[in-house]
């Protein structure tokens, strides 16, 4: 078994260097032009930086297809070939996942009057409201014509237009779930799972499954690869409350069990709840800033002593394994293991 010190190292060398590509690739497909302040504030917070976990599952995934070295100097993702031998810009591809996560970024600040993202200003306090909202409109439209650019067959290119539109739905169906639940007590796990795998998982599920169809996949494998992007993307989100709850709020650059003190139903609340856990009694304020930290202490331990993070954290390693799984399918080389990987480090990283 690798050592999670080390599988981190090698997974997060392994996103830098994709994350180059990425990031190069960015200006060329989103260029600043008039109106200037439209499109400073569509790519300021991808200029401010971020993993690129998104596309970087994206071009794993076309690398683990088709036996190639991404972390060769000969690799290009630009005219990258399918499974035919044919040249597909595999990162238009990538870059139109990342738009669109960048896109979700923003309406969600502003739906959360967030002040910050990635370290700077949020884009409506940067910007103001209106220069905001359509900063996410553009991107929103930029993602499909940047998608329209793989130079695929025209079957592979409607069908990847098919999977990020109906993923965009699926989003904001999963935000609109995510509202609702904060004024309810009795959401079931199921209707979390269903949640979170519309609101963060099926980004995931595009990214890996596009790779696929812009090369020519069969419908298997595409199948396959969006489950692995299913399974992965909603051990991230439940792991993501975990770290809410036990990652010191300087090292989450936001106040340590936030989403407990908003109401927001994470999986540690549906299961409290169901083992007779005053949730709402944890923590007495609903004030981010006015929260303690030894208020969350004993909501933490609290949540402990009823099993909940502890099944939180089995939920999350049990998607992880199956999403692992799912990679059967395709070649055995070093990119689907970086698949594997990385799918084990968003469940044990600490932020």
């Amino acid at each position: 078994m690798t050592d999670p010190s080390t599988r981190e190292e090698a997974v997060l060398s392994a996103v830098e260097a994709r994350r180059e590509h990425v990031n190069a690739a960015i200006p060329e497909e989103l260029p600043i032009k008039r109106p200037e302040r439209l499109y400073e504030a569509s790519r300021y917070l991808l200029d401010a930086g971020g993993k690129r976990l998104r596309p970087t599952v994206l071009l794993a995934v076309g690398e683990a297809l088709t036996d190639v070295d991404g972390l060769s100097e000969d690799v290009d993702y630009r005219a990258f070939e399918d499974l035919t031998g044919e040249p597909v810009d595999l990162m238009a591809a990538a870059v139109s996942v990342e738009v669109i996560q960048s896109f979700t970024l923003i309406h969600d600040d502003i739906m959360d009057d967030d002040e910050l993202r990635r370290g700077v200003p949020a884009v409506h306090e940067e910007f103001g409201l209106d220069t905001a909202i359509l900063a996410g409109d553009t991107l929103y439209s930029k993602a499909f014509e940047i998608l329209l650019e793989t130079g695929a067959p025209a079957e592979r290119s409607v069908d990847a237009l098919h999977m990020l539109a109906s993923t965009c739905t699926k989003i904001c169906e999963g935000q609109s779930l995510d509202v609702a639940f904060e004024q309810r007590g009795d959401v079931v796990p199921d209707e979390y799972m269903e949640m979170i795998e519309h609101k963060t998982a099926v980004l995931y599920a595009a990214s890996a499954a596009m790779a696929g169809i812009v090369l020519g996949a069969d419908e298997e494998t595409v199948d396959a690869l969006y489950g692995y992007g299913l399974d992965v993307g909603r051990a991230f989100q439940i792991q993501d409350d975990v770290l809410d709850l036990t990652v010191p709020s300087e090292k989450l650059g936001k106040q340590r069990g936030s989403d407990l003190v908003e109401n927001k139903q994470t999986l540690i609340t549906v299961h409290a709840r169901r083992h007779d856990v005053d949730v709402d009694a944890l923590v007495e304020t609903d004030d981010v800033e006015a929260v303690t930290e030894a208020e969350i202490d004993d909501a933490v331990e609290r949540l402990h002593e009823a099993g909940s993070i502890e099944y939180a954290n089995q939920t999350a390693r049990d998607l992880v394994e199956q999403g692992k799984g799912r990679l059967q399918r395709l070649p055995e080389n070093d990119a689907r293991r970086l698949l594997e990987d990385l799918a084990d480090y968003l469940i044990e990283r600490e932020y």
